[in-house]
């Protein structure tokens, strides 16, 4: 018997189309919204691949709420929202800040107004780590004051925890929980679903593996010169299936009742900081591969460090990360293999 039916919103992307694999897998019924901006159609034949369910897909851009509307008139069952789709290159908003604000804060704010009016109470947002900043004491934990972001795609994470806050504030019948994460990195244990950026990826890990692949001719590591142990920036990598999991455990929350306010944030990582050349070495003796890489200039919007105190979601979601940097690295590796055929 159904767990009753999700909304994910961009669902076929990176981290959408893992947590379906995991809503799925836990007995959820799950509906995407999806415009297949920076994703691919095969990814839900790949999702049915590996649960033997096909998700309902729908194809626009949350932007228009006409077409929002219409959704949620067809879909009436729906008991929760989890929303990914965003824009999310740190580099690129610091470039075309409009496209990040229009689409990143005008997609939730429809999606909550159609919350209101069609009776759909529970939310999860795909929040960040960034709208902490450079933070002056680590790890950094709920309690961390947020900062001025350093990239116009943090501050839309931001402005969006404010929409949420405010609104489950003035709305009383609309609950949402914020995951703020940290790195997600590594892919589904099948290889059948991965990340798969469309054009030069902005993220370390499948630069890295494209580079592995041959490619991309050399991978790029920006700044050595920064105070940490070996001067590049330190992350917080987590296993992609690890934080799908966390957002199960938050629409379970949110459906049995057990979230403690109207609004809550959770951080989700490791709870370790690993530096860009560790993570480098670390991918290369769990898959044989050597990398060729070259240390460049910094990259406007970086910051130095940051990595999570996840004591609170250990705690109150009962939610641990539990899988290896090595066995995270190696599952990219093989991911990028099967979709390139090698």
């Amino acid at each position: 018997m159904s767990k009753g039916k999700i909304l994910v919103t961009g669902g076929t992307g990176y981290i959408g189309s893992h947590t379906v694999v995991e809503l799925q897998q836990s007995g959820f019924d799950v509906v995407i919204i999806d415009d297949l901006s920076n994703s691919s159609i095969e990814v839900v034949d790949n999702i049915e691949k590996i649960t033997g369910i096909k998700p309902e897909f729908e194809e626009f851009n949350l932007q228009d709420y006409a077409k929002c509307e219409t959704f949620f008139e067809k879909y009436t069952d729906i008991k929760a929202i989890i929303h990914f789709a965003a824009s999310k290159a740190v580099g690129e908003s610091v470039q075309e800040p409009l496209k990040y604000y229009r689409n990143n804060l005008t997609s939730l704010m429809n999606l909550v107004e159609c919350q209101r009016k069609y009776g759909v109470q529970n939310i999860v947002f795909s929040s960040s780590c960034t709208v902490y900043g450079q933070p002056e004491i680590l790890p950094v934990t709920e309690e961390t004051p947020r900062k001025e972001a350093e990239s116009p795609y943090g501050n839309t994470k931001s402005v969006c925890e404010d929409i949420l806050r405010d609104s489950t504030s003035a709305y009383k019948n609309i609950n949402a929980i914020a995951l703020r994460y940290f790195n997600p990195i590594g892919a589904h244990e099948s290889a059948l679903i991965g990340e798969n950026p469309s054009g030069v990826p902005n993220n370390l890990v499948p630069f890295i593996t494209q580079t592995a692949a041959g490619i991309r001719e050399q991978l790029s590591v920006f700044g050595d010169d920064y105070d940490t142990r070996d001067g590049s920036c330190i992350r917080d990598f987590i296993n992609v299936v690890d934080l799908a999991k966390a957002h199960v455990v938050a629409i379970d929350r949110l459906l049995s009742g057990k979230n403690k306010a109207n609004y809550e944030y959770f951080n989700i990582g490791t709870g370790d900081g690993a530096t860009v050349l560790e993570l480098i070495n670390s991918f290369m003796s769990a898959t044989g591969v050597d990398l060729n890489y070259k240390i460049v200039g910094r990259r406007d919007g970086d910051i130095e460090k940051i990595y999570a105190d996840t004591t609170l979601a250990n705690e109150e979601l009962g939610w641990k990360a539990e899988k290896t940097m090595e066995e995270t690295l190696a599952s990219a590796w093989n991911w990028e293999k099967h979709y390139r055929g090698l």
